[in-house]
């Protein structure tokens, strides 16, 4: 059928800034495990004749080790806005069942919790912020570089962009049945498809 989506995203975990998950180290969050989540603005895109154009999906995780370990439990929350159509349309990019990037996860996922409609917000004005409710609000204060631009990590082992800006969140989010405080924080604009060149990835 094949999909292609773009958009921006920012996502949050409980990591201590840097958070070392993108370059496959062990989560220097509580207990050396990662609880993060992450909201994804879909601007242009669908699946097959899908139309994505405007959805918002959020994603809860838990990583009880380094990345490439596996054993990952994962939750998806969808824009109530969306129609049956799109949310059908997500769960298949996202459970990796259309190909692409999102097949290279599949295999590092123990628990999938499933995919379930929520309210999901986005705002990506000077500061990226999100929200998913139930779970929490997401924010990004960016590092800023000498040259006054934001700081960014670039081809890193796993990611969802080639390069993200890095920076600290704060606050906390129910996250899997646990209350996290939220430190590490990064923010970019993403390309996922089922053909090649997308900007997720995971590199053992």
């Amino acid at each position: 059928m094949g999909y292609t989506i773009s958009g921006t995203y920012v996502a949050d975990c409980s990591c201590e800034v840097l958070c070392p998950c993108p370059v496959d180290g062990t989560p220097s969050g509580p207990q050396n495990q990662c609880w993060g989540a992450a909201v994804f603005h879909i601007a242009e895109g669908g699946l097959g004749d899908t139309d994505l154009c405007g959805v918002d999906f959020g994603l809860v995780n838990h990583f009880p080790a380094n990345i490439t370990a596996g054993n990952w439990t994962m939750e998806v929350f969808v824009g109530e806005g969306a129609s049956d159509d799109q949310v059908k349309a997500v769960e298949r990019i996202l459970s990796g069942q259309e190909g692409g990037p999102f097949a290279e996860f599949a295999p590092l996922i123990s628990d999938f919790k499933g995919i379930t409609r929520a309210s999901v917000s986005f705002s990506d004005g000077d500061k990226a912020s999100a929200s998913i409710a139930g779970v929490g609000d997401l924010s990004i204060d960016a590092f800023m570089g000498g040259d006054g631009t934001p700081t960014t990590v670039k081809n890193a082992m796993f990611g969802f962009a080639q390069e993200f800006r890095v920076g600290r969140s704060s606050g906390k989010a129910d996250i899997l049945g646990r209350t996290v405080d939220l430190r590490y924080a990064e923010s970019a604009e993403f390309v996922y498809s089922s053909e090649a060149g997308s900007d997720v990835h995971v590199r053992a």
